[in-house]
């Protein structure tokens, strides 16, 4: 694929969990932003029928107009795919109140170019769902993990798509982007596998993770938050740099230079 599009600099803080709500179902939209989600996604696309389309986009044209606070969490629309009956109409819906769109199916720069210059200062979420869009990654990615293995016929999200998951975390490094999204977690009711599974993404050099349900938020934070230990050895790092001017110090048998000392700091800098 030809062409590149620049990363956003927007200076709000980044989402560390996006949580889809169904655009038919403005009942749950208010309940999607007191959940404690950093970004609430209103679904134009797969969890909405064909038949509720038109609804929903009016749903939320209507919630995002009575709204009189931008204040967190953000607020992120789903679109349908480029190329749909739906797509024009549902990329005029998100000219007000919004703060990203997600685009499905991202495989071609120049569709994100044209939507950037449709939603002037709205952040743009590719989601990386076919091997052509794993090839064409571009921006803050989203990691549409089931599709992608639909699209690939892999059996299996664990080992299966580490490769995969490398890849996007060293494509967005590259291209000076923020850290990708994870995809969705299936298990709703099992909070330690939850966590695990945020926490994996975390090592790997992931930002945020999709969530589906409520009560994923809980888990999904805590994994992406350092742990006490963590911030105890980073502080210690910091107080051992500075007691050294500088120099290279030893701290719990091991050596402390310049990369342990931004790595001490990045973990400082997320706690705040």
């Amino acid at each position: 694929m030809n062409g590149t599009l620049r990363a956003s600099n927007a200076s709000t803080p980044l989402p560390r969990s996006y949580l889809f709500v169904p655009g038919h179902r403005p009942e749950r939209f208010d309940k999607a932003l007191a959940s404690g989600a950093d970004a609430v996604i209103l679904d134009l696309e797969d969890a909405v029928p064909v038949a509720a389309k038109e609804d929903a986009r009016e749903a939320v044209v209507s919630w995002l107009g009575a709204r009189t606070s931008t204040a967190s969490p953000q607020i992120v629309v789903r679109i349908n795919a480029v190329g749909t009956s739906q797509h024009e109409a549902d990329v005029d819906a998100c000219r007000h109140g919004v703060h990203a769109v997600v685009l499905p199916k991202s495989e071609q720069v120049d569709d994100l170019a044209r939507l950037a210059r449709t939603l002037p200062g709205v952040a743009l979420l590719p989601l990386i769902e076919t091997a052509v869009g794993f090839a064409a990654a571009v921006q803050r990615l989203v990691f549409g993990s089931i599709d992608f293995q639909h699209d690939l016929g892999i059996d299996g999200e664990g080992e299966e798509l580490l490769f995969f998951r490398s890849q996007l975390v060293l494509y967005s490094r590259l291209a000076s982007l923020a850290a990708p999204v994870d995809g969705v977690s299936t298990v709703l009711d099992d909070a330690a596998l939850i966590h695990a599974e945020a926490l994996r993404a975390r090592r790997l050099g992931f930002g945020a993770k999709l969530c589906i349900h409520p009560k994923q938020i809980t888990p999904v934070h805590a994994a992406f938050a350092p742990t006490a230990a963590q911030l105890d050895w980073a502080r210690r790092v910091i107080a051992a740099a500075d007691a050294a001017g500088g120099a290279a110090v030893a701290l719990d048998g091991a050596m402390v230079d310049r990369p342990v000392v931004l790595r001490a700091q990045a973990l400082l800098d997320q706690a705040r």
